[in-house]
C-alpha cells in the first residue's frame, strides 16, 4: 500500500495537468440538462433547516422577562460568537508609522500603517480635528466593497463629517481593497482576480481548509485598528465608536460581537437577518458567512446584542437589497432586550429613502446618534465635504502595500497548511472512516432510501438502448437522481440478478456527461453486461439550482453552488458531506437491490463525494477517479486554483488530506486518470 506521503508526492507531480483540467471545467460554458425538474429542491431544503432555528431564537428573546434574563442572554451570545469566530491570535506589536500628513482647514489627515499581524500591513487615514481640546471621542470606520477602500466618496464623507464635528476618525482599507490588494499584478495597477468580493473569496475560501475564517481576519484588523486609535493621546477611551456600510456594516456587526471596548456602534446597510438574505437568494462573500453561526442559533441582531445596553443605531435603506423588513424585525427583538436592561433609548433604527449605500441621510442619522451619546457636538447636519483624490490619501508611495516586503493572507494560510501537514499522522482506514464521518457530519448508519420511479422525459440518448430514472430520498427534503442504463425499457424497480454494478458520480450533470464524455461512453459500451448507474448528487444535473439568478450562475464565484456551500458552513453541514451522504444513500440502495460489489467512477467535482463514500462504504470494491483534486494542501498553498467552495471540507487539514483517502482506496484497486487518458 502506498503511504499518504507517497501519494501526495505523485499527485503533486501531476498537479499541472490536473489544474489545467480544473480550469477547463471552471471556465467552459455550463451544458444544462434538457429538463431541470428539481431546481428549487436544495433551496427549500436549506430553508427548512434555517426557519426553525430562527424561530427558536425569536422565541428565546420573547421569553426574556427580567433584567437577569437579558443579561444571561447577552452573555450566551457572546460565548457563541467566540465559538463561531474561534480564538483570535495573540496581539503583536502594531509598529505604527505615519508616512505623511495632509493639512486641511479644521483637521489633518495622517497617513498611517500598522501591523495587525507580523508583517501584515493595514493602511489607514487618521482624521484629527484642529483647534480642539483633547481628548476627543474616537471612531473607527470600516469600509464596504469599494475598489479604492478608504478613499471612496461615502467613506471620506463620513470621516470628514465626524472630524469636523470633533471626532478623531481612523478609517482603514479592507483586505483586498484600496492599498491592500492580495493578488496584485506585477505593475500593482490592479488585482489579478478582481478587487473586493473576488479577492475576499479567493483568499478566504481556502482558509476554511485550515480551520481559519476570513471574517475573523477582517474583524481582527478592526480590533487592532481600535488598539491603534486608543494608543493616540487625542482619543478619549470613554467614547469610541464603530461604523461602516455594506461589507463595512457587516464588519461593524462582527466587531460589536467580538470586541467589548466599543461604546457605540452604527452599522449601515447590513443588519437584516440571515433568514431574509437566504430567502431572498442573496449571496454574501466569505467573511459574511461565519462558520456554525446558524447552527449556534445566532442571527445578525445577536452581534449587536453582545454590546447591549450600549448605544447602537441600525441604519437601513428602503430600497436596499438588504431587506428592511429584517432590519425592522431585528430592531423590535433587540428593543425588548435593551428595555429589560433599562436602556431602551440606547437602541435606534433609521431607514433612509435610498438604495444601498451610506448616503447622506444615513450619515446624518449616525452623526446625530453619536452626538447624543458623546455630546461633542449638537445636531446631525453634515458639514461641507471636499472629496480628496485617491492618491492624496495613499499611505504607500504608489498606493499598494506590495511595494514593501509584506505578507499576504495566502502566506499565512500556506504556512499553516505546511505546519499541519508536517505534524499530521497518517490514519488507518477505520480511524480515517471515523474522521470523515465526524468532519462531514455524517450519521453512523446509512438507511436504504425510499425512491420514486420517474417517467421518461424523452430526447435523451445515452450509450445504451434504454434508461430508467429514479429519485432516491437520501434525507428528508432531498432526492438524489439516479439513471440506470440497460438493454430493456423499465418502468419498475431495477432488475436483480447481478452482484456487480457500476456507479458513476457526475461532475456537473449525469445527463450531459453520459452523452458528451467520449471516455465514459466507451467505458460503458465495453462493459455492457455490467449494470450501469449514474447519479446526480444534490445541486447538480437534474437538481441544478435555478436560484440566485438562475442555473447559469452555477459556475460563477458568487453563484448558487457557492451560496449553498456557504450556508452549509453556517449550518455546520458541509456541502461535501451532504453530497457524500447522497452517494452513500445510493450505495445502500444498490446493495438492497443485490449489487454487493460496486465499481465507483467519478469525474471532477464528483470525485470529492465519491472518494469519501468509497472509503466509508464496504460495498465499493473498485474506484476510478477522473481529474480528481490531488490534495487539499495544494489548494491551501496555491495562489491560483479553480476548485469551488462546495468541494472544500472545513478544518480538513487538521485531521486528514485527500492523499490519506487515496491511500485507503489502494486495496479497492484505485485508478486515477487525467483528462486526456
Amino acid at each position: 500500500m502506498l503511504s499518504r506521503r507517497d501519494i501526495l508526492k505523485s499527485s503533486t507531480a501531476a498537479a499541472l495537468g490536473s489544474l489545467w483540467a480544473q480550469r477547463v471545467f471552471a471556465q467552459e460554458p455550463l451544458a444544462l440538462p434538457p429538463l431541470n425538474r428539481f431546481g428549487r429542491m436544495v433551496h427549500e431544503f436549506y430553508d427548512d433547516q434555517i426557519r426553525p432555528l430562527m424561530q427558536a431564537r425569536a422565541e428565546r428573546i420573547a421569553a426574556l422577562q427580567t433584567k437577569s434574563d437579558a443579561e444571561g442572554y447577552v452573555q450566551t451570545v457572546r460565548d457563541k460568537i467566540r465559538q463561531s469566530f474561534g480564538p483570535f491570535p495573540e496581539k503583536t506589536p502594531l509598529k505604527p508609522r505615519v508616512s505623511g500628513i495632509v493639512e486641511r482647514d479644521v483637521y489633518t489627515i495622517e497617513k498611517v500603517t500598522f501591523e495587525s499581524r507580523p508583517e501584515f500591513f493595514v493602511t489607514a487615514n487618521l482624521y484629527v480635528p484642529k483647534g480642539r481640546k483633547f481628548p476627543l471621542p474616537g471612531v473607527v470606520g470600516s469600509c464596504g466593497h469599494s475598489s479604492n477602500g478608504k478613499a471612496a466618496e461615502a467613506y471620506q464623507s463620513f470621516a470628514q463629517g465626524l472630524a469636523r464635528q470633533g471626532y478623531v476618525v481612523l478609517i482603514f482599507d479592507p483586505i483586498g481593497q484600496g492599498e491592500r490588494l492580495q493578488y496584485p499584478t506585477d505593475d500593482l495597477s490592479k488585482s489579478q482576480v478582481g478587487v473586493g468580493v473576488a479577492e475576499h473569496l479567493h483568499a478566504g475560501n481556502p482558509q476554511f481548509l485550515v480551520g481559519d475564517f476570513f471574517g475573523a481576519w477582517r474583524a481582527w484588523d478592526g480590533v487592532r485598528a481600535l488598539d491603534y486609535l486608543l494608543s493616540r493621546p487625542e482619543v478619549d477611551p470613554q467614547h469610541v465608536g464603530i461604523t461602516g456600510n455594506s461589507g463595512g456594516g457587516t464588519m461593524t456587526m462582527w466587531l460589536a460581537g467580538v470586541e467589548p471596548r466599543w461604546t457605540m456602534a452604527a452599522p449601515s446597510c447590513a443588519v437584516t437577518s440571515f433568514a431574509r438574505n437566504f430567502q431572498n437568494e442573496l449571496p454574501a462573500d466569505t467573511e459574511q458567512c461565519p462558520p456554525r453561526v446558524l447552527a449556534l442559533g445566532l442571527d445578525h441582531g445577536d452581534f449587536l446584542a453582545a454590546l447591549a445596553p450600549k448605544p447602537v443605531i441600525i441604519l437601513a435603506q428602503e430600497k436596499d437589497y438588504f431587506d428592511a423588513r429584517g432590519s425592522e424585525q431585528t430592531y423590535r427583538q433587540l428593543k425588548h432586550l435593551w428595555k429589560l436592561l433599562g436602556a431602551e433609548d440606547n437602541l435606534a433604527l433609521h431607514i433612509g429613502p435610498d438604495p444601498h449605500g451610506y448616503s447622506r441621510p444615513n450619515r446624518e442619522a449616525m452623526y446625530g446618534f453619536f452626538n447624543r451619546a458623546t455630546r461633542v457636538a449638537e445636531g446631525s447636519k453634515e458639514p461641507n465635504i471636499v472629496v480628496e483624490k485617491d492618491e492624496t490619501l495613499w499611505v504607500m508611495p504608489h498606493g499598494q502595500v506590495a511595494e514593501v516586503p509584506s505578507k499576504t493572507v495566502l502566506d499565512f494560510t500556506r504556512a499553516t497548511s505546511k505546519a499541519l501537514t508536517a505534524q499530521r499522522q497518517p490514519l488507518e482506514r477505520d480511524a480515517l472512516k471515523g474522521a470523515l464521518r465526524s468532519v462531514l457530519k455524517l450519521p453512523e448508519q446509512i438507511r436504504v432510501p425510499e425512491y420514486r420511479i420517474l417517467r421518461a422525459t424523452g430526447g435523451r440518448r445515452y450509450p445504451a438502448p434504454h434508461s430508467t430514472h429514479y429519485a432516491l430520498a437520501t434525507e428528508p427534503g432531498i432526492e438524489t437522481l439516479v439513471y440506470r442504463l440497460g438493454d430493456e425499457p423499465l418502468y419498475s424497480r431495477p432488475s436483480r440478478g447481478s452482484e456487480r454494478c457500476t456507479l458513476y458520480v457526475a461532475h456537473h450533470s449525469s445527463d450531459v456527461e453520459l452523452r458528451e464524455q467520449a471516455w465514459l461512453k466507451g467505458w460503458i459500451e465495453q462493459r455492457a453486461t455490467v449494470p450501469f448507474y449514474a447519479c446526480d448528487v444534490r445541486g447538480i444535473g437534474d437538481s441544478l439550482p435555478n436560484t440566485c439568478g438562475g442555473p447559469q450562475t452555477f459556475l460563477t464565484p458568487y453563484g448558487n453552488d457557492y451560496f449553498y456551500a456557504a450556508h452549509g458552513l453556517m449550518l455546520d453541514r458541509p456541502y461535501p458531506g451532504q453530497r457524500t451522504l447522497d452517494v452513500l444513500g445510493v450505495l445502500a440502495w444498490l446493495q438492497s437491490l443485490g449489487h454487493r460489489q460496486v465499481h465507483v467512477i467519478a469525474l471532477g467535482w464528483g470525485t470529492i463525494p465519491a472518494t469519501f463514500a468509497s472509503v466509508i462504504s464496504d460495498a465499493v470494491d473498485q474506484v476510478t477517479l477522473q481529474n480528481a483534486l490531488p490534495s487539499y494542501q495544494s489548494i491551501a498553498e496555491a495562489e491560483d486554483y479553480d476548485w469551488p467552495l462546495s468541494t472544500f471540507v472545513p478544518r480538513a487539514l487538521l485531521t486528514f488530506d485527500l492523499p490519506d483517502c487515496y491511500a485507503a482506496l489502494q486495496p479497492k484497486k484505485l485508478m486515477q486518470q487525467g483528462m486526456n487518458s
